[in-house]
């Protein structure tokens, strides 16, 4: 992989392009990932790898829970019919990210906000889901009544965790994903979660920019930390409220 500080700049047409190559691989991702390099293309395109300058970054205890969405959260943990499961259906989530609108790079939309569709192709499915399968890859699920109703999948190396696409079937759902995932971070000394691109949503929930030199040096001492147990337990909720 290529040093991301070569990745094109912002006055550029594509800021945060870094290469284009043919082998989207586990091994593949992981040594991107360890780097902050993160694969993001369309049909037809061969893989594009960027480091985005600055990076969003959602610091886990920044973490803003508005007054309207407490009262949601709130219910949902009280229910005993609502549950957060950890990769009990991640083929099944990046799927469902997979259908959601098409958005370009250019317009500063983040995979991790609201994904794009067409981007998530069946090959990069493929890959992720290989990623799963060798524990790169997690998935955060909402369920209600035994249902699948929205969630999140994200890469993880030690204690470094990098957002990629959610997706919701009901209001909220994917908002209660994100947030059981900081809570799981706050529990496990995780005390990052990679944007990738600026969006006023993410920027509304408590993330911000930071210099891409600042971000490499946090996910090189994060990535070598002891890997969490990817088990999400009621009490972690607590993170959030105290």
């Amino acid at each position: 992989m290529p040093d991301p500080q070569n990745a094109w700049g912002q006055n550029t047409r594509a800021p945060g392009l870094l290469a284009a190559g043919e082998d989207l691989s586990p091994k593949r991702l992981r040594e991107a990932y360890s780097k902050g390099i993160f694969p993001w293309y369309s049909k037809s395109q061969p893989v594009l790898w960027w480091s985005t300058d600055p990076r969003m970054v959602l610091k886990v205890d920044q973490f803003r829970i508005h007054h309207s969405f407490k009262k949601t959260l709130l219910a949902f943990t009280k229910n005993p019919n609502c549950e957060i499961r950890i990769d009990s259906a991640f083929s099944t989530v990046i799927k469902n990210c997979a259908l959601r609108p098409s958005k370009k790079v250019q317009s500063g939309d983040t995979p991790l906000e609201d994904p794009p569709g067409t981007w998530i192709l069946p090959e990069m499915q493929t890959t992720y889901c290989e990623a799963h399968a060798q524990g790169l890859a997690h998935s955060v699920e909402t369920w209600v009544g035994g249902v699948l109703v929205g969630g999140l999948y994200c890469v993880s190396i030690g204690k470094a965790v990098f957002g990629e696409s959610m997706f919701s079937l009901q209001k909220d759902v994917s908002k209660i994903a994100l947030a059981a995932l900081v809570a799981f971070c706050r529990a496990n000394g995780i005390v990052m979660i990679d944007c990738q691109q600026n969006t006023g949503h993410l920027a509304s929930l408590g993330a911000r920019e930071i210099p891409r030199a600042t971000f490499l040096d946090s996910i090189k001492i994060s990535q070598d930390e002891p890997a969490p147990d990817w088990q999400f337990q009621t009490d972690f909720w607590q993170k959030l409220f105290t």
